[in-house]
């Protein structure tokens, strides 16, 4: 059994709860530094496990029905076929139970939050936001955006699991979350296509749908481009956005410093990439961002709660 899940935990990729996990932290972080009258139905330490174990069982559920649904798409792709269910390492019945134990974590984790029953109420829609995504490829090129979307709802949803009841009387007091949100939208949509570049003929031939397969890869890379640019006006937003919340001052000069350095790693990582050249995708698409998203966590809640 031990092998099964360890194998099952490779298939998804567990290590790349990186990419999402500090940015829910983040928007709890700026939801608990918002304003000192928010009183707490539930204990903050309660509010922090019920973020981890939503954000760890959306993303399992996520990733694992997304290789249930791929499966065959997976077998056909020489980068892919190896993987456990195309190899029969992992069988389609043990995916699919462990699917549906990390949707039942999700939303059971939400229940942490009552008597907040926002999160409750909206975890059908996010998983099937999350699960809808596997089957975009097949239809649009926007597949991309849509995980961008997916991975936006990180900070949204652990704002609204603190902050529902504000929100509900003033839908404004999202705002910084869904700024935050943007900007993560933009950063997820524009590494994706970069990895997208890697099965670019694949893709094609098979007539699955992607900005690479529409856009050719220098095309592609000039869009991503401009998605980690937006992403970068998203993040110079976010001060002003925290400011319609809260009148007391919020990120300060630690926070303009890293905006600084996340621009400077996103050029890096798209002057490792070039049109032709693709053999450095892996260390662009999980080194350089799980610093960036590690990294802005832990300077704006150094920078919102300590400076």
């Amino acid at each position: 059994m031990l092998g099964q899940v360890k194998k099952i935990l490779e298939m998804i990729r567990f290590s790349h709860t990186l990419f999402a996990l500090p940015f829910a932290l983040l928007g709890a972080v700026m939801a608990w530094s918002a304003g000192s009258e928010i009183q707490p139905t539930t204990p903050v330490w309660m509010q922090l496990v019920g973020i981890l174990i939503c954000m760890v069982g959306a993303r399992s559920a996520a990733m694992a029905f997304n290789r249930l649904v791929d499966r065959k798409i997976d077998a056909g792709n020489p980068r892919t076929a190896g993987r456990h269910l195309p190899s029969g390492q992992l069988s389609v019945a043990s995916v699919l139970v462990f699917t549906i134990a990390t949707s039942a974590l999700f939303v059971g984790g939400t229940l942490l939050f009552l008597p907040n029953w926002l999160p409750l109420a909206l975890s059908p829609v996010v998983l099937a936001i999350l699960f809808a995504y596997s089957y975009t490829k097949r239809f649009t090129s926007m597949a991309h955006f849509w995980l961008g979307v997916s991975l936006m709802l990180a900070p949204i949803c652990a704002w609204l699991a603190i902050r529902g009841e504000f929100v509900i009387d003033r839908p404004i007091d999202c705002l910084p979350a869904c700024v935050l949100g943007l900007a993560v939208m933009f950063w997820v949509a524009g590494f994706d296509i970069i990895y997208a570049c890697q099965d670019f003929e694949f893709d094609r031939d098979s007539r699955l749908k992607s900005i690479p397969v529409r856009f050719g890869i220098a095309g592609s890379l000039r869009i991503a481009a401009i998605c980690h640019f937006a992403m970068i006006v998203a993040l110079c937003c976010l001060p002003l956005a925290m400011s319609q919340v809260t009148e007391t001052p919020q990120f300060g000069w630690m926070y303009w410093i890293a905006i600084g350095l996340v621009a400077g790693l996103l050029a890096y990582e798209h002057w490792l990439v070039r049109p032709d050249d693709l053999t450095r995708v892996n260390i662009a698409f999980f080194n350089i961002n799980s610093i960036i998203s590690v990294g802005l966590f832990l300077v704006g809640t150094v920078d919102l709660l300590f400076v």
